[in-house]
């Protein structure tokens, strides 16, 4: 099994659906978004060991936000009850915009590094790697002690594998 690390051209923008590119942004050929990450002006291609080392930052980035995303819906609920005057609902957005500003710097920390944030509630991630010259992803989520599921491309979640059927 060959799973490498390396460097790949493209076009570079993944954030939030809806989210635009940064302005300084070059432009790209549409239709360029990878299933994995992989749409990236330099895409990285994580090894196993590589993957788990970034694990060490992404376990408290996830964690935060998992955690910011459940603060923000308790925010949105509340600043909707009709008890709350106008005041406090200035008070609740302005905090959610806050906990907002904090979420997309993580996201982007994340993007940064050429993984893809499949969800938030779970901290559901993939790693785009290479095996034996075929593009896949190398799999994690929030209580897992390691890399150890990867699925195809075109598979997602649902087509997850153990490591060791890569062999």
């Amino acid at each position: 099994m060959s799973v490498g690390v390396g460097r790949r051209r493209g076009t570079h923008h993944a954030g939030p659906p809806g989210a635009r590119p940064p302005a300084d942004a070059p432009a790209g050929p549409a239709g360029t978004v990878g299933a994995c990450g992989t749409i990236g002006l330099v895409t990285t291609f994580y090894d196993i060991d590589a993957a788990n080392a970034r694990l060490v930052d992404l376990r408290e980035l996830l964690t935060d936000l998992r955690d910011q995303r459940a603060e923000l819906i308790r925010l949105r609920d509340r600043s909707n009850e009709e008890e709350v005057d106008e005041e406090e609902r200035r008070r609740l957005r302005l905090r959610m915009q806050g906990i907002i500003d904090q979420m997309q710097a993580a996201v982007i920390r994340i993007d940064g590094w050429d993984i893809t944030l499949r969800d938030i509630e779970s901290g559901l991630i993939d790693f785009p790697a290479l095996v034996n010259g075929r593009q896949v992803c190398l799999c994690w989520r929030l209580g897992e002690d390691e890399v150890g599921w990867w699925h195809e491309l075109s598979s997602g979640f649902s087509g997850r594998r153990e490591l060791t059927d890569l062999a």
